[in-house]
């Protein structure tokens, strides 16, 4: 019995011990969670500024462009008129929003391209978490499970534990018996 005893201990501090040494998996998750949740807030928060800038940008060129096509027919006009002074003075404001123009549309591509990039970065960060939260779903149901199988392993090493009790009992009950059925003899 001793020996049964000391294995059934050494069983439950093996079990324990291992419980003990693994980090709690769901919790590690959920921590990770809420740090891509505020990750992601911060990215729909930053994603939202750079869609601004890219309308904004947009709104430059569009305004801009208009500017260019006024003073081209505005420059025709005058041309038309035969005021070459006024027409060389609107052509020169032509030419520098033309100038302009150019710089907005680099701004207007790379805010695009920006906007396009925090987008795929948004779209990667909720798929993450939704990932994780199923890895987070599937893990409790394994740790649940694991708790489970200890719990049953604890109940079985109860029972070899009780049956081991009983066999030393009855055991014990036939020596009785036996010195009992002796002693008459003895006694004689």
């Amino acid at each position: 019995m001793g020996i049964l005893t000391r294995f059934t201990d050494i069983m439950k501090s093996n079990i324990n011990a291992l419980l003990d040494k693994c980090e709690d998996p769901a919790k590690m998750i959920d921590q990770t969670l809420r740090d891509l949740r505020e990750d992601l807030a911060e990215v729909k928060k930053e994603t939202a500024n750079i869609i601004a800038d890219a309308k904004s940008a947009d709104r430059q060129v569009k305004e801009c462009e208009e500017e260019i096509t006024k003073y081209t027919t505005a420059a025709q006009n005058a041309l038309k008129a035969g005021n070459d002074d006024d027409a060389r003075t609107l052509i020169a404001k032509k030419q520098q929003y033309e100038s302009n123009l150019v710089s907005y549309k680099k701004t207007q591509e790379l805010t695009h391209a920006n906007a396009d990039k925090m987008r795929q970065m948004h779209d990667k960060l909720v798929n993450d978490i939704e990932t994780l939260e199923a890895r987070r779903d599937a893990i409790k149901a394994t740790v649940a499970s694991a708790k489970l199988k200890n719990i049953l392993i604890k109940l079985f090493l109860v029972e070899i534990k009780q049956n081991l009790l009983w066999n030393h009992l009855n055991a014990m009950k036939r020596k009785q018996k036996k010195c009992l059925m002796q002693l008459p003899q003895k006694l004689n």
